[in-house]
């Protein structure tokens, strides 16, 4: 025998030992932390049977011990139609199902929505923790995603009074009424195209539309690259609308980590490994430019603001130092930019298919627009107030058609009573964008898309915001968008463009628009391709 064997010998029964002690802490670690859930779980349970005595949770489905309805989440993708399905055959306008330990409240009924953000908005005021929102946010350094405090209450103000006020919307006027020229030249661009017959991809349109708009207001400029000759999106800018519409896509999935919160480091369902490259593949092209643009105003190579980005870097506190940090507003820009792409562009290319389908309404708002703007220039800002039809058809989509089912969830500070039902504390509310737009107890006839609806007897202005939940644009309450008159501006402009601009009606292999929901979402499930046809002088669609 060898005089190593022994050393050898020992030596594997050492590692086998570690293993074996190793294999019995792991084991152990686990009875404790399922042990230690089941402690919260049963405490959390019976302070709230305490606090139930006399008020119960919302109804919902059944959920299990310590995981609530995690199973039936996990089993039943999309999660947002098993919640409505679950919700209609309860008849139930709010209900409650449990996620891990957090009471998760769905609500599609506007008088309930306005109790959970107006008469109690105090209380329902915050946000979760989850991955998406972690990520996007820069480990929540920004305004929409971050829950309540300093932070927020900080950017909050920055956004309202710095970047989104009426003053800066109309310094800001020209930078947006360029992009809208250059929607026009684009579209006629590829509606001229001989390759393509005329067809036009409506969703690239709207959404680079959207993108073009927030990069020229925060960067100055459209392009990270040279664009395309036609005037389309370069592989930049593709990119990064595809990542931002990724990153949105994401922010609150129904992820098992952001409800058992010790599974994130195990990615279960690759969650996090999705967001983390969406926000790189949107920061890589929008840091380099901050970075710039600090180092000019640095050094003196910069003196006068331009644009948002210029604002934010010149902000000063009280002593006279940078208001915000780098990180700060690298943050912010991403959180503005997930906030400007979607809800505009969802919303016209959904009224554009709707009237397509039913061609007099082409011929109602042509009729509006050329009793307004005429057929010898281009509809400018300054005419939307006078477009109430058009307008009534950006509304008609947001209501019928809009971006997602769910808003940001609204997180309870405190226990407390809403609709009769007892509301825990830490709570996520979830009010349906879809359940409050289609409510057959507030729309006749919700599932058909009839524009006239949103006009007023008296003719009075149509808005594109809805204070009173009957349809879900902006939200309400101090955590509603702050940029409603920004929001409503770019939806009604990308849809008065395209139809002042343009004649749409069907490729020629179709008899109908297919209007079918995408089975992840509520967008169209194919991109509308429609074909266009010039309906101005030649010389309105020049280039910018």
């Amino acid at each position: 025998m060898s005089p190593y064997t022994p050393c050898l010998f020992y030596g594997l029964l050492d590692t086998t030992n570690i293993r074996f002690s190793s294999t019995l802490f792991i084991f152990f670690s686990i009875l404790l932390l399922i042990a230690t859930i089941f402690f919260f779980y049963a405490k959390q349970k019976t302070q709230i049977n305490k606090k139930t005595k006399q008020l119960s949770l919302p109804p919902g489905p059944k959920a299990w011990p310590m995981v609530g309805n995690l199973p039936e989440v996990l089993q039943n993708k999309p999660t947002f139609r098993w919640i409505h399905k679950f919700m209609e055959e309860m008849n139930a306008e709010i209900t409650c199902l449990r996620l891990g330990n957090v009471h998760v409240i769905p609500v599609t009924s506007p008088e309930i929505g306005l109790e959970f953000l107006r008469k109690q908005d105090s209380i329902f005021s915050s946000r979760p923790f989850n991955i998406g929102a972690d990520l996007t946010s820069g480990g929540y350094l920004t305004t929409a995603l971050v829950p309540l405090g300093e932070q927020w209450k900080k950017m909050k103000k920055i956004l309202v009074s710095e970047l989104l006020s009426p003053k800066k919307h109309r310094w800001l006027h020209g930078k947006r009424a360029g992009e809208a020229d250059h929607l026009v030249h684009y579209v006629y661009n590829q509606c001229m195209n001989s390759m393509t017959g005329g067809l036009v991809n409506v969703r690239i349109a709207a959404q680079h539309y959207c993108g073009n708009v927030i990069r020229k207001m925060i960067f100055n400029k459209r392009f990270f690259g040279e664009g395309m000759a036609d005037g389309g999106p370069g592989v930049e800018e593709e990119e990064q609308v595809e990542a931002l519409f990724t990153i949105l896509a994401y922010l609150n999935s129904f992820s098992v980590s952001d409800y058992i919160p010790w599974l994130r480091r195990l990615d279960l369902d690759g969650h996090e490994k999705i967001v983390t490259k969406a926000v790189a593949s949107v920061r890589k092209y929008n840091d380099p430019e901050i970075d710039e643009r600090i180092h000019q105003w640095m050094n003196g190579a910069k003196k006068e603001q331009e644009d948002l980005l210029d604002v934010l870097i010149t902000l000063k506190d009280k002593n006279g130092n940078p208001l915000l940090s780098v990180e700060e507003i690298k943050a912010q820009i991403v959180d503005i930019m997930i906030a400007t792409v979607d809800n505009p562009s969802n919303a016209v290319e959904w009224a554009i298919a709707e009237m397509i389908n039913q061609p007099v309404m082409f011929q109602k708002a042509i009729e509006e627009l050329e009793s307004v703007v005429g057929k010898k220039r281009l509809v400018q800002e300054s005419d939307l107030s006078q477009l109430n039809y058009v307008k009534a058809c950006a509304r008609e989509a947001f209501r019928l058609h809009p971006v997602g089912p769910f808003n940001i969830p609204h997180v309870s500070i405190s226990d407390t009573t809403v609709a009769g039902y007892f509301i825990p504390k830490g709570s996520h509310i979830l009010l349906s964008r879809q359940g409050i737009g289609r409510n057959p107890k507030i729309w006749e006839e919700p599932l058909k898309f009839k524009p006239e609806r949103h006009l007023k007897d008296d003719g009075s202005d149509v808005v594109l915001d809805e204070p009173n939940l009957h349809l879900f644009s902006f939200s309400t309450g101090r955590r509603g968008c702050p940029g409603v008159t920004l929001g409503s501006a770019m939806t009604t402009m990308l849809l008065a463009r395209l139809l002042q601009g343009f004649t749409w009606s069907l490729p020629p292999t179709m008899s109908s628009i297919n209007l079918t929901e995408s089975v992840g979402g509520l967008s169209l499930e194919k991109p509308l391709l429609a074909l266009a046809r010039p309906r101005l002088a030649e010389n309105l669609y020049t280039s910018p």
